[in-house]
């Protein structure tokens, strides 16, 4: 017996509902249940002078997608800044592209390889 899932993410926010309608209507989550897809999580605690992240945060919400580049041309219509980088990619692990939430949080999209 242990833990079987992340069972939820709390977080401060100026604004909670404006930031749970963003969340929402560009993410698909919530508003405040999300059913998620069983599938790899990775929980990672990072050194304090790494790079992976803005230095100002002290965290960062990876989330799994299924069809990345969906997402960021619906998220660049939508008026969303996108940051890609081929160096985060990589057949074994998959795809990646950073955006912020309206608070400035660092929000990391993650479509996982195919299976072999």
């Amino acid at each position: 017996m242990g833990v079987t899932g992340i069972g939820g993410f709390f977080f401060r926010s100026s604004d909670p509902e404006a930031l749970a309608a963003w969340y929402a209507e560009h993410l698909g989550i919530g508003p405040h249940l999300w059913d998620t897809q069983a599938g790899p999580c990775v929980f990672a605690p990072f050194r304090e002078a790494s790079d992976y992240f803005a230095a100002d945060r002290r965290w960062m919400l990876n989330l799994r997608v299924d069809d990345l580049d969906a997402l960021c041309d619906r998220l660049r219509a939508a008026g969303i800044a996108i940051t890609t980088d081929p160096a985060w990619d990589s057949p074994e692990t998959g795809r990646f592209a950073r955006i912020h939430d309206p608070e400035g949080n660092p929000l990391e999209l993650w479509e996982p390889a195919s299976p072999a």
